[in-house]
């Protein structure tokens, strides 16, 4: 059986605190701050999104990979500040398996520990699982990362394991990812429940 996830159907997720909605070609504006300020943001990621050349590479590849059907990606608004966040999407999109995995998440300087990320996960996992029909929604993240792992943690995540020597790090070193995931049924016993009493 397969999901009922579509690459053209347009996903626009909000609550009281945040709006994601689908990443555009016109969102190179709301995000390029991030690009040309704020380097730290970029210390773990695979496809670094630095300097404006980086940011304008990091959009079309994403966007490339949603009409290819691979990844979903969204634009984070921060309903409290008026302001946008950050990014994140789907990735790994298995229909069939009724798998993916959410990742290429990050915010802001001034949006991380503020309680934004719990929204926004709860939002996208609610659409996985109750909408899409998902299994299995998986989380990857440099082991190095503490602050990401944590928060994958707190949101109802069970550690799988690491991946030793994973992918190439646009330094030209390699990184071990750690492996964590929630599943359709550990959704609809505790986790939604648990996740949305800590929004």
């Amino acid at each position: 059986m397969n999901s009922k996830f579509s690459p053209e159907a347009d996903y626009i997720l909000e609550d009281d605190r945040v709006l994601i909605r689908p990443l555009t070609i016109d969102d190179y504006q709301n995000l390029l701050p991030f690009a040309l300020y704020e380097p730290s943001t970029w210390s773990y990621s695979q496809v670094s999104a630095k300097g404006a050349d980086g940011m304008r590479n990091y959009i079309d590849q994403a966007l490339k990979a949603r009409l290819e059907g691979k990844e979903y990606p969204f634009i984070i608004y921060d309903k409290k500040t008026g302001e946008y966040a950050g990014s994140t999407r789907f990735y790994d999109i298995q229909p069939v398996n009724q798998a993916l995995e959410i990742g290429y998440t990050w915010y802001g300087e001034k949006f991380r520990g503020t309680g934004l990320n719990k929204h926004c996960k709860f939002l996208l996992l609610q659409l996985a699982f109750e909408e899409l029909d998902m299994k299995r929604v998986g989380f990857r993240a440099d082991a190095r990362n503490e602050r990401s792992i944590a928060a994958m943690k707190s949101i109802g995540c069970t550690v799988e394991g690491i991946i030793r020597s994973h992918m190439p790090l646009s330094d030209g070193t390699r990184r071990d990812s750690i492996l964590l995931s929630i599943l359709q049924h550990e959704w609809q016993q505790d986790v939604k429940e648990r996740l949305k009493a800590k929004l």
